[in-house]
């Protein structure tokens, strides 16, 4: 585990509530602070660290790894950032981004000709963990000449019945 000051200060949060708890048990200060001391890495790890989780959106972020991405597919928002903030895959032809990703899953729409465009390739990348979250993140590369000219992030919202 890696000590930070947001950790530190939510387990100082944390001891001082659950020692006013305990303290209401009874009025021996240095048996309540014993208690605190035992009960606060409990009540942190079991309670309030599950919630911040729950009720959060923060995910876990790695590295664009092709065996990952095609092995893993539900686990590809994990990936976005990396490869939207890389400009690497950027002005690579259609062949390179298709060995990288694999077949487009679906095409994009296109205005100008009013259908579905070989030129809008776009992904899947699964729901961001959280309690609230009913938006599938995608990723939608555009080509210009054989070329990817660029790399869009936008929402599809789920519905279920």
């Amino acid at each position: 585990m890696i000590i930070t000051i947001p950790l530190v200060i939510s387990f100082i949060i944390t001891f001082i509530l659950v020692w006013l708890f305990v303290k209401t048990i009874g009025n021996k200060k240095w048996l309540s602070f014993i208690i605190a001391v035992i009960l606060t890495p409990v009540a942190y790890f079991y309670l309030l660290y599950p919630m911040v989780n729950i009720f959060s959106s923060y995910h876990h972020e790695k590295y664009f790894n092709a065996e990952d991405w095609e092995e893993y597919p539900a686990q590809r928002f994990e990936m976005m950032g990396d490869i939207l903030q890389d400009s690497t895959l950027i002005g690579r032809p259609k062949s390179k981004i298709k060995t990288l990703l694999g077949e487009a899953e679906w095409y994009g729409w296109d205005d100008s000709i009013k259908a579905n465009s070989e030129d809008k390739w776009n992904y899947n990348l699964g729901f961001k963990p959280g309690a609230f979250t009913k938006d599938q993140e995608c990723l939608e590369f555009v080509f210009k000449n054989d070329t990817l000219q660029s790399i869009r992030n936008y929402q599809l919202e789920q519905k279920f019945e």
